[in-house]
């Protein structure tokens, strides 16, 4: 056997490993609630955390933890060793159902939005038995999701797992309209999450305090050579970064978790990873481990893995496309066209109602990508625009407009590549091509999602488009139910959709200014910035239908607004002093510094009669610049000081971008250009081409 198929998997409590260890009843009842939803019997429970203790044991593991994702944007855990004493003075390995089933964090300590005060500690974890248990630095991790004492959710599982329940019971009562679809019991959201990042030396990372306090370089002029020549992009991989992404890959097929695709990005030190698709719940807590596996891997290499969505000025950022779907319990993708998708009305209409909800809800799919880092992405010119729109393509357009004319589709056959070399084979070509300007490109059987920035944790995006959907399909399920021509019904439902909502159909560039005009005279929302767009999360609209599919209830939707806010200015906060901090004791005193040595030069070579105009028109140039760039601390210091009377977090968010990111643009504009003016030895931080080229 090869050393992948023997080690994939490995250190994980999944079904072949259940199957080996649990009496065959117990498994049986399990696999009734991973696969069906039914309730866990507590007396299934202990067996089950009897079993998973001795594997974990078995693996060397001495401790078990429940791991959860608290609203903090990365995962949490608190580590119990297994051990419990005995009379005679010695200890026993131990874990119980309830140990399994349930923990107790300290809920304090998280963002809760007001739903927890400081004093009101308690907080419950609780098991996801959907999501494999496994072993990671010798400690079994349990997923988990994480509710306050009072019930409502503090993580972004819980959410996630209810719009999945959501969209699954409306796509159900849809598809039990069809012939066919008689064992169809539940449809599950799949995702192939696409994760960039970037690497760097640690021993440059390290000489950046920017980096090491906000993920992003503040500062820094551009370097001389970028992503001009479009030489990294698929271009040979480093033996450096391919000893790192051999070890990273070894890692997470030993959790499972399913990574396919490893490649060089646009930008230089850019790199991408790519899973193949699993469902929503699980390729969540995937992404999750493999941000984490990314960044201790890279460590062991001596490189920081960066995942900020724009750790550099100038080049490429990173995103994470989410890749999306729709399938049944018997296997069916209901996005996959088929050979005649202009026949296919199920097709169609699962269609419609995607396209019905990115159009309703753009608000909401915006929202779910918002941040204080993806703000420098969207609209850059290298990620799709902040503007929400679908890229269908040639074929399925070309379907959407004969069924509106109310004429017939004519299909076109698979056309040959003509490639004009005799030996190469002949292969088809796609019916249509792809947009890489479009947030939401349809893309052969499954919608890629574009928008989300690298750092982000996938659920928020698929908590909203599942929702989304899961609204269109019930709007569909209680127009379409009881009709006694179904698919007279189907075909006018489809056209009526279309007709209406048309508009977010969008196949151009969306890079350009002319679709930001067209946007614009469509109705479409432009979004820019974070505080733009959360300003709409609890509109009514928005409100009604995530309480409607019990996906939030007013207090968990009030407290993710106060929370994201929050982190908004945080974020914001913490760049802005880091500015400041920086440009008081490196930058100042280094210019200083050289303007001192420029000015003895100016001295001594005037002393002797030697033409000094080079130091000495340097040294005004610098010394402008050096006075303009203290000015300009002490105004990004001035619009801190005032934010501390903004209190509430929505207005504080506005606060921050109309304020404090101007003043800190400036201040950056004059340290950059000073950059240029100094030698890079009397320069106090490695530059941009010191970290973009730093790993050889």
């Amino acid at each position: 056997m090869d050393k992948v198929t023997s080690i994939f998997g490995e250190n994980v409590f999944n079904e072949s490993t259940m199957k080996a260890r649990l009496p065959k009843e117990t498994y049986k009842q399990l696999m009734k609630t991973i696969e069906g939803g039914e309730k866990l019997d507590p007396s299934v429970a202990n067996i089950v955390a009897n079993a998973m203790k001795d594997w974990a044991i078995e693996k060397g593991a001495t401790h078990f933890t429940h791991w959860f994702q608290p609203l903090t944007g990365v995962t949490a855990e608190k580590h119990d060793a297994f051990i419990q004493p005995t009379k005679e003075g010695g200890i026993i390995m131990e874990f119980s159902g309830k140990e399994l089933v349930q923990g107790e964090p300290d809920a304090s300590s998280f963002p809760s939005g007001g739903i927890r005060a400081t004093f009101e500690a308690r907080g419950y974890t609780a098991w996801d038995p959907t999501s494999y248990a496994f072993i990671k630095d010798g400690t079994l991790c349990i997923p988990t999701a994480f509710c306050s004492y009072t019930g409502e959710a503090l993580d972004k599982k819980t959410p996630l797992l209810r719009s999945m329940e959501a969209i699954s019971k409306q796509a159900v009562r849809v598809l039990k309209l069809f012939e066919g679809n008689e064992a169809v019991t539940s449809v599950k959201t799949t995702v192939g999450p696409e994760q960039e990042y970037f690497l760097v030396d640690k021993s440059v990372y390290d000489k950046r305090p920017d980096l090491i306090y906000t993920g992003r370089t503040l500062f820094g002029a551009k370097a001389p050579k970028g992503q001009e020549l479009e030489d990294h992009y698929f271009g040979m991989i480093k033996p450096r970064v391919q000893a790192f992404m051999k070890d990273l890959n070894e890692e997470l097929w030993k959790l499972g978790i399913l990574a396919k695709t490893e490649h060089n990005e646009v930008a230089p030190a850019q790199h991408e990873l790519a899973p193949i698709f699993s469902t929503t719940n699980l390729a969540c807590d995937h992404n999750q481990l493999t941000m984490e596996l990314m960044r201790k891997t890279a460590s062991k290499h001596g490189m920081v893995c960066l995942l900020h969505e724009k750790p550099f000025a100038g080049v490429n950022g990173s995103g994470k496309h989410n890749n999306w779907s729709i399938s049944t319990n018997t296997g069916k993708n209901l996005l996959d066209p088929g050979a005649t998708p202009f026949e296919n009305a199920q097709f169609l209409l699962f269609l419609s109602a995607v396209i019905k909800a990115v159009d309703d809800y753009q608000d909401l799919l915006r929202i779910s990508v918002a941040s204080a880092g993806n703000d420098h992405r969207l609209g850059a010119n290298e990620a799709p625009p902040a503007i929400i729109s679908i890229f269908l393509g040639d074929e399925l357009t070309a379907i959407l407009d004969a069924l509106e004319a109310g004429v017939a589709y004519g299909s076109k056959d698979k056309e040959k590549m003509q490639i004009g070399v005799t030996v190469l084979p002949d292969f088809n070509k796609d019916t249509t091509d792809r947009n890489r300007t479009s947030p939401f490109a349809f893309t052969g059987n499954k919608f890629e999602f574009r928008s989300l920035g690298s750092n982000d944790s996938i659920a928020c995006c698929n908590i909203m488009l599942n929702t989304a959907v899961a609204e269109e399909l019930s709007q569909f399920a209680d127009q379409l139910e009881g009709s006694k021509d179904i698919n007279k019904a189907v075909h006018d439902l489809v056209l009526k959709t279309i007709k209406e909502h048309k508009r977010i159909i969008f196949n151009g560039n969306g890079y350009s200014d002319e679709w930001v005009k067209e946007a614009e005279k469509r109705g479409l929302m432009n979004l820019k910035t974070t505080p733009d767009a959360l300003a709409h999360l609890c509109d009514k609209k928005n409100a009604d239908v995530l309480k409607k599919h019990g996906v939030f209830n007013d207090v968990e939707l009030k407290s993710r607004y106060e929370i994201y806010n929050d982190n908004y200015t945080k974020v914001i906060n913490i760049e802005a002093l880091t500015m400041i901090d920086m440009t008081k004791k490196l930058y100042l005193p280094a210019a200083s510094a050289y303007g001192k040595k420029l000015a003895d030069s100016v001295t001594v070579k005037t002393s002797i009669g030697v033409d000094s105009t080079y130091e000495s028109d340097v040294a005004k140039s610098a010394g402008k610049l050096t006075a303009s760039i203290f000015n300009k601390v002490q105004t990004l210091e001035k619009a801190i000081a005032a934010a501390k009377d903004v209190t509430e977090a929505d207005k504080a968010a506005v606060y921050y971008k109309e304020n404090v990111i101007p003043a800190m643009n400036e201040l950056r504009a004059n340290v950059d250009e000073l950059e240029g003016l100094m030698p890079s030895c009397e320069w106090p931080v490695p530059s941009y081409g010191d970290l973009l080229f730093s790993v050889r």
